[in-house]
């Protein structure tokens, strides 16, 4: 009776860990329907655990300085793809499609990164 007991208790522990990590991964903020390109200045690139993030500066249609927070993957997939740490510097002009925040703020997740000339940053291309 114990060890099913035992096994009980590491069953439901389990799901509920495993339901967590499902929950952290949703994209349900994202407009996946929608793809936009945002260019601009980096202020910064946070290479941290779980997701990696670009603090990207541009103009709205106004001439109004905006910051974009942009959402990559986990830095092991990105070093996989060729990024690293130092591969954006503050300074540096990109232009990055994404799929939109649902809200309409100013951010989104990152799907492709280029340098102004169009030629990817980060890939093992």
């Amino acid at each position: 009776m114990r060890r099913r007991t035992t096994a009980l208790v590491a069953l439901v522990g389990a799901s509920v860990v495993a339901t967590g990590a499902v929950a952290h991964h949703s994209f349900a903020m994202f407009d996946r329907t929608r793809t936009t390109t945002v260019s601009g200045t980096v202020r910064e690139f946070q290479w941290t655990n779980p997701h990696a993030y670009i603090q990207l500066t541009s103009r709205d249609s106004a001439g109004r300085e905006v910051e974009y927070s942009l959402e990559m993957g986990a830095p092991m997939y990105l070093y996989a793809r060729g990024w690293r740490p130092r591969t954006l510097r503050p300074g540096s002009q990109i232009s990055v499609e994404l799929h939109p925040l649902r809200s309409g703020a100013p951010g989104g997740v990152v799907l492709e990164v280029n340098d102004l000339q169009g030629n990817p940053i980060g890939t093992n291309q």
